[in-house]
């Protein structure tokens, strides 16, 4: 009788891990082959099966080609899908912060990255005195490459004009049916990729002797443990109606399931043809991701309907919630709205932001990932993101967040207030984009920082990464001119002890600020010294008033401080 297993394919080397551009060339499964026969040749150099730093530099950069800066984007984006613990990283940033140039930062990522004995397994640095993981486990790292593929362009896919990115690019819709669909979150093309690449993977992780000539397998090809550990990176499962979820080689030297996989007590290892057979039968759809959020999860009444309009706002999260997987949260067609929420369903949770326009949206608690789609003339308002802010498809937003890691795509006349100890990440279609200092604050945000291991420094808003040259050059952004700056103030009341901007702000931009507090001062003063009558100061203030509510109205201002008015039963929205 068949083993009760369900396996599904996580959704978080997809969601964070997966780059969301076409990844180079380079990066194709030929040369992955490649790079993986030449780290099994060189394990006493640091290769396997633990990669340090200096030597996927020297793979990377010297056998394939990638520039350094791309290099290091692939090692720490691996590095961040292994929940980190947050006082490790703010030990790093620390250490980051205190190089003085580029050098002596290679220099820290070299040492910390040394050779140890005592390995690491995705959990803690093998270092014992490095605060940044610095040996990736190899075999995982080649499968998280991999993954890069299911971004890859298809020629004969864009011949019809599904894949092309542009600023009018379609975005998907939730029911998950269009053809352009967000492949990062589409839980469903996760599960086609796996079972559409499984030989090419699985072969990926054989040990030479189990190859041709020619780097493919055998019908008498052995999988060892250690390689179905290494896929456990991308597939966990379930026994039964069981609600605890087990990583894949847990599950897979299960004693019932031995006769489907072929795995042998004696030779620790499993036959390939039985093993890749068992895995497909088993794979079936995330039981936590989008398509179950969106088909059974709970409706979440976070939204009130618009008097005028026919459009209603989905908000909807996951029903079925275990430790080791983050929650999700799906909000769509909010429309001429203010959202406010604080709480503990946004805990950890990868959000996505879809369809939404004439907006105010604040989330303000810790955040896993955040996916922002499709919106327009909308400002988001986030809490810190541990891993990154994904933008695509959008026309004229603000974000305003301290995150790990913010991607732009497809975006036109957008403006960025980010924190950030990473370089913003510029992919393709972008146009007219602004980034500014992170300029707001709110009672609880250092709080919230210090719980997913965010610093004010290392602060690099400033300095964005342009990863596909496709996207064009440096003049697709600017940073905003001071003039045009001004600080952003969180309308509600909460418990908390941060009372200001975190960091402080650049000279430049709070120089500007001081100046223009300097003229209010001083009209101010004009004011109270023209020695004008009770009337004529009634008249004058009747005159001020009237230009401030037009300047509301065209500005748009109007419509957010009247959204700001709690419905009926009159609780504080941002508390809820």
């Amino acid at each position: 009788m068949e083993a009760p297993v369900r396996l599904w394919v996580k959704t978080e080397p997809f969601l964070v891990g997966a780059l969301p551009a076409p990844p180079p060339a380079r990066l194709g499964p030929h040369y992955l082959r490649k790079m993986a026969a030449y780290a099994r040749a060189r394990a006493a150099e640091g290769c396997f099966p633990r990669l340090s730093w200096p030597r996927w530099r020297h793979i990377a950069c010297g056998k394939l080609q990638l520039g350094r800066g791309l290099a290091w984007l692939y090692f720490e984006l691996f590095h961040s899908l292994f929940r980190p613990d947050p006082p490790r990283s703010l030990e790093w940033a620390e250490a980051e912060a205190a190089c003085a140039g580029p050098d002596e930062l290679e220099q820290e990522r070299s040492k910390a990255g040394a050779p140890s004995r005592a390995g690491w397994h995705g959990e803690s640095p093998a270092h014992p005195n490095a605060s940044f993981s610095p040996l990736l486990d190899t075999l995982q790292f080649l499968l998280f490459l991999y993954v890069q593929q299911v971004n890859k362009v298809s020629l004969r896919r864009s011949l019809i004009g599904e894949e092309w990115p542009s600023p009018r690019t379609k975005s998907p819709s939730l029911t998950g049916k269009s053809a352009s669909e967000n492949k990062n979150w589409s839980d469903q093309d996760h599960c086609a990729f796996v079972q559409s690449h499984l030989s090419d993977m699985l072969e990926l992780l054989l040990e030479p002797e189990q190859l041709t000539a020619s780097s493919h397998s055998t019908h008498s090809s052995l999988v060892s443990y250690e390689a179905v550990r290494a896929l456990s990176f991308l597939i966990e499962g379930g026994v039964s109606k069981s609600r605890m979820v087990h990583p894949l080689h847990e599950l897979a030297i299960w004693q019932p399931c031995h006769g489907q996989n072929g795995y042998s007590k004696v030779s620790r290892a499993f036959s390939f043809p039985k093993l890749e057979s068992w895995l497909r039968s088993c794979l079936t759809t995330n039981p936590f991701g989008m398509t179950a959020c969106l088909k059974s999860g709970k409706k979440l009444a976070w939204a009130q309907q618009v008097e005028g309009t026919t459009r209603r706002a989905k908000i909807a999260c996951n029903t079925r919630v275990v430790p080791e997987v983050f929650p999700m949260v799906i909000m769509s067609q909010m429309y001429k709205q203010t959202l406010a929420k604080s709480s503990d369903t946004l805990v950890g949770a990868h959000v996505r932001i879809h369809r939404c326009n004439e907006s105010f949206i604040y989330l303000l608690s810790p955040l896993r990932s955040v996916t922002i789609e499709k919106c327009r003339n909308s400002t988001f308002v986030l809490g810190p993101v541990q891993a990154s802010v994904h933008v695509h498809s959008c026309d004229n937003v603000k974000v305003i967040v301290v995150c790990h890691r913010l991607c732009l795509s497809s975006t036109s006349s957008c403006t960025f207030y980010v924190l950030t100890p990473t370089q913003p990440l510029i992919l393709l279609g972008n146009e007219a984009v602004s980034f500014a200092p992170f300029h707001t604050h709110y009672p609880m945000l250092e709080d919230h920082m210090a719980q997913v291991g965010l610093a004010t420094l290392p602060n690099y808003w400033d300095s964005p990464m342009l990863v596909c040259k496709e996207s064009g050059d440096t003049s697709v952004f600017r940073l905003l001119p001071p003039s045009d700056f001004y600080t952003f103030v969180i309308p509600f009341e909460m418990e908390g002890d941060t009372t200001e901007t975190p960091g402080g702000l650049p000279h430049a931009y709070q120089k500007a600020l001081s100046q223009r507090e300097q003229k209010v001062q001083i009209w101010q003063k004009t004011v109270k010294e023209a020695g004008l009558t009770k009337d004529q100061r009634k008249q004058f203030q009747m005159l001020v008033e009237n230009k401030f509510y037009e300047w509301l109205v065209q500005t748009g201002n109007r419509q957010q401080l009247d959204s700001l008015v709690p419905p009926a039963v009159g609780s504080k929205q941002a508390a809820g």
